[in-house]
């Protein structure tokens, strides 16, 4: 879209947090990025339920692996979401046509994505691992949203 903040998720297992994802994506008017392989298939009922109405063809591109993917991002911002990382999101300045990168539930991002991308943190307590990957998309995209005073979103 490019006047917005889009969402990728790399290699998606869980078919209630991908369809959350798309729901909230409609909402934020964010584009989706299905990066290949996932765990279900896109028209899977858990998934389709969870998204209710909001898919859309449009509303979201598969690719069936993550080479290819960034490829066709060759000139957008791309910042991945990672408990491995530094930064926490809150310090970055989010622009539009950004790209929120998110790993897969079980393993996150490879590492040597992760080596050639800024990467990004929910600060959270040191003895837990990770949070929910769709409570994370939102929490990541609402704050890069506000900063851009949500794109006119009512």
């Amino acid at each position: 879209m490019g006047h917005s903040i889009d969402i990728a998720l790399f290699e998606p297992q869980i078919p209630p947090n991908t369809g959350n994802i798309l729901r909230l994506c409609a909402n934020t008017q964010s584009h989706l990025h299905l990066i290949q392989p996932m765990g279900f298939e896109i028209n899977e009922k858990t998934l389709k339920r969870a998204a209710l109405d909001y898919i859309t063809p449009n509303c979201y591109t598969i690719y069936p692996d993550i080479d290819t993917f960034l490829a066709k991002q060759i000139h957008k911002k791309i910042w991945c979401a990672s408990t491995k990382a530094n930064t926490p999101y809150h310090k970055i300045r989010y622009s539009p046509g950004n790209i929120l990168l998110f790993g897969a539930e079980t393993h996150g991002l490879p590492v040597n994505i992760l080596k050639n991308y800024a990467s990004i943190r929910i600060p959270m307590a040191p003895d837990q691992r990770s949070l929910n990957l769709s409570n994370s998309v939102a929490i990541i995209l609402y704050h890069a949203l506000y900063q851009n005073d949500f794109f006119n979103l009512r």
